[in-house]
């Protein structure tokens, strides 16, 4: 949907759509529906022209209110954590880039995060509106994100994954496994049935029972390297669940290191940056779907390999 303000420091608009109902004036609506948002703050926006429906009409405190039309609008946070760690560009052409992400940094907008996203970072420096994530991973893993640059050929990379036409590798440092679960040179294939959990943003594995022996995601599991207490995992997803690798670890009783949700869910400090998830989106392997370049992509981030302790095993 096209937009009648433009982008704003790497920041597009956001929009609500306006329902049916009593409400006398936009602003008597925009109070309502975003109890969080003072009405000085709407007042002060509408002042500054950044408050526009789908009719590029300029809405005011007082502007009658009108239903079944967007309302578009700015999003802003009083105060934002700033995440001190850089991105990078790593592979870029004419209908999309692939960005290495650190740890800590959300891929979109989202709650507390606004200004401090992959995203916004991105398009505030490049100056490409259009961009947008083709696919996510959490704030808590590093490495490599797709973006889209082009309206017109953002479906095809949709497709690569939608089809899963394109290798994925994560890295991870956690516990040994014993030896009778997964030996020197096998993979093994984690797969089960992944719900939502509680609170909301967490996801577990719904008992076989529940779930008719139906599985929804599956992982391939090898070892790289073997320490005393802790190894350093290859993981290829074949499916795409929020969290999957980290409950798929968790369920398998080898934790990702420094992981603050699973198996149990930790109280950290918004602005602690001491434990980063020892989880990284390694590489991304596939066949450009414009250009049919064969594209074989690795993150220059590094986990904490010292854990592995390979001189005292």
């Amino acid at each position: 949907m096209n937009t009648p303000l433009p982008m704003r420091n790497g920041i597009g608009a956001s929009r609500v759509w306006l329902p049916n109902g009593n409400w006398k004036t936009m602003l008597a609506f925009l109070i309502e529906y975003f109890p969080n948002v003072s009405a000085q703050s709407w007042k002060i926006r509408m002042h500054k022209n950044q408050v526009m429906d789908t009719n590029s009409r300029t809405i005011k405190p007082n502007t009658p209110y009108q239903s079944n039309l967007h309302l578009f609008y700015y999003r802003e946070l009083d105060t934002e954590v700033i995440i001190p760690f850089e991105e990078s560009i790593v592979y870029e052409n004419e209908h999309m880039l692939i960005a290495d992400k650190p740890h800590f940094l959300p891929v979109i907008p989202a709650g507390r995060f606004l200004q401090q996203t992959l995203l916004v970072r991105l398009r505030e420096k490049l100056n490409i509106e259009p961009l947008n994530p083709v696919h996510r991973i959490d704030k808590d893993t590093a490495g490599l994100v797709m973006f889209s640059k082009q309206h017109a050929t953002r479906g095809h990379y949709h497709l690569l994954f939608q089809q899963r036409k394109i290798k994925k590798y994560y890295e991870a440092i956690a516990p040994n496994l014993a030896i009778e679960q997964l030996k020197p040179n096998d993979t093994l294939i984690h797969r089960s049935y992944l719900v939502k959990s509680n609170p909301f943003f967490l996801m577990k594995e719904q008992d076989k029972t529940k779930s008719n022996n139906k599985t929804n995601t599956e992982t391939h599991i090898s070892t790289i390297q073997q320490g005393k207490h802790y190894s350093h995992y290859r993981l290829q997803p074949i499916t795409g669940k929020q969290h999957q690798l980290r409950v798929h670890l968790a369920a398998l009783g080898i934790p990702i290191v420094n992981d603050s949700f699973y198996p149990t869910l930790k109280n950290l400090a918004h602005d602690d940056f001491s434990q980063p998830l020892q989880l990284l989106a390694k590489q991304l392997r596939f066949n450009d779907p414009i250009t049919n370049e064969l594209i074989n992509i690795s993150s220059q981030h590094q986990l904490l390999y010292d854990l592995l302790d390979t001189n005292k095993k």
